[in-house]
C-alpha cells in the first residue's frame, strides 16, 4: 500500500513540474518560461485573445517586461512584432499561453501572423 501510495505521489509531482514548465505552446525567439510581473508596481502584463482581438488593443508596459499571452480563442495565433524581429510569442495554440519579453523602449504594431487583421499596439517605456 505504502509503495503504491509513493507511486502516486510521484507520478502527481512529475506531472505537476512538467505542465508547470511547459508554458502552454509559444516557441518564438523571445518567448519566455513563465509568466511574471511587467509593470512598475508588480502588476501583471498581459494580452488575452478571444473572437479573433487582442485585448487590450493596447497595452503600456516596462522595457524588458514579461507579458502573458492567453489564447482564449478558438483557433491558434501569434503575437508578433510588425518588424518580425522584435519580439514574437511563436504559435500559442487554442486555450494555451506563453509570455514575451517587452523590447527596447518605442511603440510596436503587433498583428497575428495567422490572421493578418488581428492587430494591437505595446508601447514600451
Amino acid at each position: 500500500m505504502r509503495s503504491r501510495t509513493y507511486t502516486l505521489l510521484s507520478t502527481a509531482a512529475v506531472a505537476a513540474v512538467l505542465v508547470t514548465g511547459c508554458g502552454g505552446g509559444g516557441s518564438g525567439p523571445s518567448a519566455a518560461a513563465a509568466p511574471s510581473s511587467g509593470g512598475p508596481s508588480g502588476t501583471a502584463s498581459a494580452i488575452t485573445i478571444d473572437n479573433f482581438k487582442f485585448s487590450p488593443g493596447s497595452l503600456r508596459v516596462q522595457h524588458g517586461a514579461r507579458i502573458k499571452v492567453a489564447n482564449d480563442d478558438s483557433a491558434a495565433h501569434t503575437v508578433t512584432a510588425g518588424d518580425g524581429r522584435s519580439f514574437d510569442s511563436g504559435t500559442v495554440d487554442s486555450g494555451g499561453a506563453t509570455t514575451i519579453r517587452a523590447p527596447a523602449a518605442g511603440t510596436y504594431s503587433y498583428h497575428c501572423t495567422i490572421h493578418p487583421f488581428m492587430k494591437g499596439k505595446l508601447v514600451v517605456q
